[in-house]
């Protein structure tokens, strides 16, 4: 039996090396299997779930991911900038009439505003013209009530008669070349509830002197219109209204 067994070992031991070294390597195969793994021990085999699991995930088509995916909210629309406001229109203003005695005061007046050769005077005859007024009140304080009364109804453009004489206290409104004119102006007054107002035509006060502004701003005019306010019987009006001629 000894021998037996050491026989069938032998046999054993000599098939192992034939099948090792000496047998010829089915084509395709590595002859050298082990010998070329980088980590041997480290070799498992996977499961088909295991090889499902590891394998790259498909790309959603569009259609579906758009499906799923939560409805993006619409892009609000830009916030659009106001327009900006157009600037008040410059107009050309004219201010008189001041008495020649009166001219170098105004011209000092005038001065501090810079006007340069937007600033021109002309000379006028006293020829008769039309105006529209408020009656003389019965003193300065009432003609100021009167004109705080045509503030609040929006009326800006006026004057305090100041001068001597049976207009003293009056308030005047316009002073027109023509009687159109000047009904123009009471009809666009009366349109603003300003009752009391009259239009009528205004004595000849001689030679007047008249100062013109171009290009005036509503800065400008309010400067000007409290100039005009320290010359009592002077007023500032646009150009655009009929004036004394020259």
């Amino acid at each position: 039996m000894r021998a037996l067994f050491l026989l069938l070992l032998l046999a054993n031991l000599a098939f192992f090396a034939w099948s090792r070294y000496l047998a010829p390597h089915p084509v395709g195969t590595d002859p050298r299997p082990l010998a070329q793994q980088i980590d041997p021990g480290a070799l498992r085999i996977l499961t088909p779930a295991a090889l499902a699991a590891m394998a790259p995930s498909k790309p959603k088509p569009a259609s579906a991911a758009a499906a799923g995916a939560p409805t993006a909210a619409p892009a609000a629309p830009a916030a659009t900038t106001p327009a900006t406001a157009l600037a008040a229109p410059l107009v050309c203003m004219e201010w008189g009439a001041v008495p020649p005695g009166d001219a170098t005061r105004a011209a000092q007046a005038l001065a501090p505003l810079g006007l340069g050769s937007r600033l021109s005077q002309r000379t006028a005859s006293g020829a008769q013209s039309w105006w529209v007024f408020i009656p003389p009140q019965p003193s300065l304080q009432g003609a100021q009530r009167k004109a705080a009364e045509l503030k609040a109804l929006g009326v800006d453009d006026y004057f305090i008669v100041q001068d001597q004489g049976p207009e003293r206290w009056a308030i005047s409104l316009g002073v027109f070349r023509s009687e159109a004119a000047a009904q123009a102006r009471l009809e666009a007054l009366r349109a603003k509830k300003v009752h009391s107002a009259q239009a009528g035509p205004r004595a000849s006060q001689g030679e007047q002197l008249w100062y013109v502004v171009s290009e005036v701003d509503p800065t400008l005019r309010a400067r000007l219109q409290q100039i005009a306010q320290d010359f009592p019987g002077t007023e500032l009006r646009e150009c655009e209204s009929a004036a004394p001629s020259n």
